[in-house]
């Protein structure tokens, strides 16, 4: 019987592997948080849609998609010798990459309807990405379902704003400049 590693080296290597992939994709989603914040008096002032949750959903629901991307990223990397493991690896770094400029785009240049067309990318990466995963580890691609739904989720908010805030929103920062001739 030929055997390239025991169980127990498998589970070390995952270990190893989240101990790496769980911090990396929470500094990111971290960091990406950075770049906008929806405490503005832009977003104050917008027409808020009935789906909208609780504020502290967000943060809530964020950290647990980080770990359970972090876990799915460490399952495929820790997948040495599998076939497609490391283009599958560069895909979904690519989306996750991008789809984390939405915050950016949405609160930091007040932009809806680029914010949506990042959450679009988002979702079709995502599925490319997943279909990849998917032929390298079953079970990290069900661990980022749970990501995908959110993402549709909020693909969905982002449109609801838009058709709430048909004139997108409040002005900047409140002020008016009046010039009198």
């Amino acid at each position: 019987m030929n055997v390239l590693a025991s169980p127990a080296q498998l589970r070390a290597s995952f270990l190893r592997w989240a101990l790496f992939m769980v911090p990396l994709v929470l500094l990111v989603g971290f960091a990406a948080g950075k770049l906008g914040s929806p405490d503005t008096a832009w977003f104050a002032g917008l027409t808020k849609p009935a789906i909208f949750p609780p504020p502290v959903t967000f943060g809530i629901v964020w950290t647990a998609l980080f770990v359970l991307i972090g876990l799915a990223m460490a399952s495929v990397a820790s997948a040495w010798g599998a076939p497609g493991r490391g283009v599958a690896l560069v895909v979904f770094a690519i989306h996750f990459i991008v789809t984390q400029v939405w915050t950016l785009v949405f609160f930091g240049m007040q932009d809806m309807f680029a914010g949506l067309m990042v959450l679009g990318f988002g979702i079709a990466s995502l599925l490319i990405a997943l279909a990849l995963v998917l032929r390298v580890r079953r079970s990290a691609a069900l661990l980022l379902l749970p990501y995908l739904a959110w993402l549709c989720f909020a693909s969905v908010l982002n449109y609801q704003f838009i058709v709430e805030n048909p004139d997108g929103g409040p002005s900047g920062n409140g002020a008016a400049v009046r010039v009198k001739l």
